[in-house]
């Protein structure tokens, strides 16, 4: 079998957790901030799961992840 390509996109934008979830950071944290409460900006920092239904889709990118 010839070796499996990782999807450089998915992997600057996702991290595997030691127990094999996949962590994502929040959108809309970037730019037009003023308008943002300091709760939501305060948030929006904190790195969140991948939703089961696109965990498969993400896995498939980044084949040698943690298993």
């Amino acid at each position: 079998m010839p070796k499996l390509k990782t999807h450089k996109g998915a992997a600057k934008r996702f991290r595997f957790t030691a127990t094999g979830k996949i962590k994502r950071g929040k959108s809309h944290a970037r730019h037009i901030l003023t308008k943002k409460t300091a709760k939501r900006k305060r948030q929006l920092d904190k790195d969140t799961l991948v939703s089961e239904g696109d965990q498969k889709r993400v896995e498939a990118m980044l084949p040698y992840g943690r298993d």
